[in-house]
């Protein structure tokens, strides 16, 4: 899949100050080999969402962009639906493998809670086009399952959230005034919510502005 640019920060680096991006697209080769060319189809499906202005996404102009034609696409994917799965995919393995480098990592329970929003807000704000992915925005009049992938992406996501308030509670001796599943669907919708926001404003509102003063305001620790 794409190769990430940036990763999860150090853990001894401020707590809510984590830098996260997706490859940009590059040049293609004369000749790219497949698994190269698959990647340069997601990496162009994603600069194209980066203007949902623009013309409706389609085969034939993903393919004009690529300088290929839609032949040479089908050889790579079986349809524009598994072309979006792709890109799922990678926003899967990128987010949840930022979260487990998060988790594994030496910070408090806290910290790893703040970090953890922090690259939620922050991968949407380097990747606009993923954005619109992740909010469903670029996803309808797709096929069904492409929503549905995400939601439970966005569930496993929420469920990492919750096992840190879990964590949280038992480090810190904090006793949460309800369930701590309350606490990750508040935190989780608050995401979205700034997800929704950047997209709707043409990518101008920051996701990750008010994070800390948001946290504040909440944070029950």
């Amino acid at each position: 899949m794409i190769q990430m640019t940036n990763t999860a920060q150090n853990p001894t680096q401020p707590a809510m100050q984590p830098s996260v991006s997706a490859a940009k697209p590059t040049p293609s080769a004369s000749s790219p080999a497949k698994g190269e060319r698959r990647v340069q189809i997601l990496q162009m499906l994603a600069q194209m969402l980066e203007h949902p202005e623009g013309e409706k996404i389609t085969t034939a102009g993903l393919a004009k962009r690529l300088e290929v034609s839609e032949a040479a696409l089908y050889r790579h994917f079986a349809s524009k639906a598994q072309m979006f799965e792709g890109l799922i995919e990678f926003i899967e393995t990128s987010l949840l493998g930022l979260l487990a480098q998060i988790n594994q990592s030496d910070a408090s329970a806290v910290q790893k809670i703040q970090k953890s929003l922090h690259i939620l807000l922050a991968f949407a704000q380097k990747n606009p086009g993923m954005a619109r992915v992740l909010i469903g925005d670029a996803l309808l009049h797709e096929n069904a399952r492409l929503q549905l992938r995400v939601t439970q992406l966005i569930d496993r996501v929420q469920a990492s959230l919750k096992q840190g308030f879990r964590d949280a509670a038992m480090e810190t001796g904090w006793q949460p005034a309800v369930e701590v599943g309350v606490y990750s669907e508040f935190w989780m919708s608050w995401v979205i919510g700034r997800w929704h926001a950047y997209v709707r404003s043409g990518f101008k509102v920051t996701p990750t502005a008010h994070l800390e003063a948001t946290w504040a305001a909440m944070n029950a620790f």
